[in-house]
């Protein structure tokens, strides 16, 4: 197998890169590398001058819009938008629920919902995990009951990412509390406006609000708005997060952010007159990290020229590994900002606020940093579930 880049590839690159160059606006660039808080006008910026080259849907098939681009080009686009600063794509409209509206909706549900996704018309989350469902996401209680044409919602979810932003939410609900846990389920797209529903944000560790829990009271729902057949949600459910899955590595953002972090060493004293960087260890741990990125990257290609169809056990490695390297970036990042980077108020992740007085700008944010990566080892599924799905799937296949 040749892993590297044909003549046709590269040259998508460098348009990759001079478009990135030339149209990402440098208020956004500056907040993404200088670590500070997106919102939502800048995430809908910069899908839309995407959407306006006709880039706004890197992984749909022409016939919906998209680009039709290969796994192998779509890889080469997230590397070069996301490691030159831009800020990365909403993945719950465009990455999440697509794929499952392509293949299990209905025509009419599809003509209605997917034009409106690559331009950002409509802002999606995620409703999935439940305060006594996450890892065990078939033990979900959100009960909807079907009167006529319409269902009653009532339950809760959690850990809604952007819900304060979104339009629509992608909603795992039970319709058949009788059946086995798996079987009893179905998905419907809830109106985020629609009277009852309530969102209450959390706070995370570095200070951040975009993790929300979301409450249903008697919310209705037109039956139009059921996914596939009632009842065969899991199956669904479990279509995306193969996709959810593959897309956690952040291939993009771990170039990035190994950039930076070789920035900050430069910048930083070793405590003996040189830069951190010329430190034999410091170098090590930097090298390290590069490997293990450079190996997840052979995988992905690896996966990316031979994809079909539904993700497989390979997308619970991928998502295991990319979030541990996410993680040991971080930490790193933080070891080099050293006791710069143990102060930190939320307040100075915002645009434009005040800095520290002592140490380099970068550190402010480090702890910052460290703190949001704990989450990527259990979104999308934890890492220990992942290692079942693997030993289930291969090891004993």
């Amino acid at each position: 197998m040749d892993l590297r880049f044909t003549a046709a590839e590269e040259r998508f690159r460098e348009e990759v890169r001079a478009f990135v160059r030339d149209h990402l606006p440098d208020d956004i660039r500056e907040k993404v590398e200088h670590h500070r808080r997106l919102g939502k006008d800048d995430f809908v910026r910069w899908h839309r001058i995407l959407h306006a080259r006709g880039w706004g849907a890197p992984s749909w098939p022409r016939q919906f819009g998209g680009t039709g681009w290969t796994m192998l080009e779509k890889l080469i686009f997230e590397i070069e938008t996301i490691g030159a600063g831009a800020p990365r794509l909403i993945p719950f409209g465009l990455s999440m629920i697509a794929p499952v509206l392509m293949k299990y909706a209905s025509p009419q549900m599809q003509a209605r919902f997917l034009p409106r996704i690559p331009s950002m018309e409509d802002f999606w989350c995620q409703g999935y995990s439940e305060p006594g469902a996450g890892s065990d996401l078939a033990s979900l209680k959100t009960r909807a009951v079907r009167q006529g044409d319409r269902y009653i919602v009532n339950g809760q979810k959690t850990w809604t990412s952007y819900a304060q932003y979104a339009d629509w939410i992608f909603c795992l609900v039970r319709t058949d509390p009788d059946a086995k846990p798996q079987d009893g389920i179905s998905m419907l797209l809830i109106d985020m406006k629609s009277k009852g529903v309530t969102v209450r944000p959390i706070t995370t560790l570095d200070g951040g609000r975009d993790i929300n829990e979301t409450w249903f009271e008697d919310v209705e729902v037109p039956v139009e708005n059921l996914v596939g057949d009632e009842n065969r949600g899991w199956t669904y459910a479990k279509y995306l997060l193969g996709h959810e899955r593959t897309g956690i590595a952040g291939i993009g953002q771990c170039h990035r952010e190994i950039r930076l972090l070789k920035r900050y060493a430069r910048e930083a004293a070793d405590g003996k007159g040189g830069a951190l960087i010329d430190d034999v260890r410091m170098r090590d741990k930097i090298a390290r990290i590069e490997m293990d990125l450079m190996a997840l990257e052979m995988l992905l290609l690896r996966v990316a020229t031979q994809a079909h169809g539904q993700p497989g056990p390979e997308a619970s490695i991928i998502k295991i590994r990319g979030s541990e390297i996410q993680q040991d970036i971080a930490m790193l990042q933080m070891e080099v900002a050293g006791p710069h980077g143990w102060p930190f108020a939320p307040e100075w992740l915002e645009p434009g606020a005040l800095q520290p007085a002592s140490g380099p700008q970068w550190a402010s944010a480090a702890a910052a940093g460290y703190f949001d990566m704990r989450k990527t080892s259990i979104y999308g599924g934890a890492n220990e579930v992942q290692k079942g799905i693997i030993a289930k799937l291969i090891l004993n296949a």
